[in-house]
């Protein structure tokens, strides 16, 4: 899964340079070394490119990196967290870059990590699908639910997520790229909950972006998004999923928990003249975009691809003895490494 921790890792590979090249391994190389995977490959090559800090993506890159694939592509020197990196013979996968002095770390993102992330969402079962709350009672229709939400009453979602991690103003301006819309920009919005960030978010986003000059996207707080989704959503928090936006190339800015509601204000404050939504997991236009529809800037997206977070959790579950027994080394081997330190 393509994480807001792997884009902090590119935006200081960057940092470290002035052309960022990143391999991302076929589904077959991650099989044989670490077990099945979460995304396609093809998915994590359209979210790999679609990162801001990435100039090129190197596909059906070798696991094990080797002097022959940087000569290849000019490459200067090799990047890589300061974590561990093995195969599946138990070598390290850097050995050759680094003994040729061609190899650089940069500190790993703490509070986030695919192993943490499979975790909550192997925590996740069926039920937590279902329209129950915790009680057993019927959870309130979506329109009563949001109303309690804007009055003030957070009861009626609560939260479940479990995140280590701690969001700071410096992280989010490191994220955020700061331009502010030219008045001649025609300025685009669109809002949703952006959970798990995949390349179903990236393609929509790319296309909202073809609308206009400069794309605000509303990423809803936890309490709406539980109350959308039911269950133990979102597996993100809301800060996670305003930096996953944020590494997002097609995002000039991000209302951080942006209201269930685009009202005349916000489109007016925000000098909005496109209000955009795709068609997948969409839920009452009627409700949440009526300002647009009767304003006539409302913009259907034909969602490019069928990808939803649901699916993603599908995905774990379906393989979850084998992300169980690998999340298990994982763990161990994370838990080593926070012990050295």
């Amino acid at each position: 899964m393509m994480h807001y921790g792997h884009a902090n890792a590119l935006r200081q590979a960057k940092s470290l340079g002035d052309f960022l090249v990143v391999g991302v391994h076929s589904d077959e190389e991650i099989f044989k070394h670490k077990g099945p995977t979460v995304m396609k490959e093809e998915e994590r090559y359209a979210a790999v490119a679609a990162c801001k800090w990435v100039d090129l993506v190197v596909k059906g890159a070798p696991y094990v990196t080797s002097l022959s694939v940087l000569d290849e592509y000019n490459i200067d020197f090799c990047v890589h967290g300061d974590d561990e990196s093995i195969s599946a013979d138990g070598t390290d996968t850097y050995h050759e870059v680094k003994a040729a002095g061609r190899f650089k770390t940069v500190p790993r993102t703490m509070g986030v990590s695919s192993t943490d992330l499979v975790g909550r969402m192997l925590l996740l079962t069926k039920s937590h699908f279902s329209q129950l709350l915790p009680d057993g009672s019927p959870r309130l229709p979506r329109s009563e639910s949001l109303r309690s939400i804007s009055e003030g009453n957070t009861s009626v979602c609560p939260k479940t997520v479990v995140s280590h991690f701690i969001p700071t103003s410096r992280k989010i301006v490191q994220f955020a790229e700061g331009r502010e819309p030219k008045p001649t920009d025609v300025v685009v919005y669109i809002d949703g909950s952006f959970d798990l960030f995949h390349v179903g978010h990236c393609l929509i986003l790319e296309k909202a972006k073809q609308l206009g000059d400069y794309l605000v996207v509303g990423v809803y707080n936890d309490q709406v998004v539980n109350s959308l989704k039911g269950g133990n959503f979102p597996i993100m928090n809301l800060h996670e999923r305003v930096l996953s936006v944020l590494s997002c190339r097609y995002v000039d800015e991000v209302i951080i928990g942006a209201p269930v509601e685009v009202t005349n204000e916000t489109i007016e404050s925000m000098r909005i003249k496109v209000v955009a939504h795709g068609t997948v997991d969409f839920y009452e236009t009627q409700h949440n975009y009526k300002a647009a529809a009767d304003l006539g800037i409302l913009k259907s997206i034909d969602s490019p691809s069928p990808l939803t977070t649901k699916l993603v959790v599908e995905r774990i579950l379906y393989n979850r003895l084998q992300f169980e027994e690998r999340n298990l080394k994982k763990v161990a081997k994370e838990t080593a490494l926070l012990q050295k330190a």
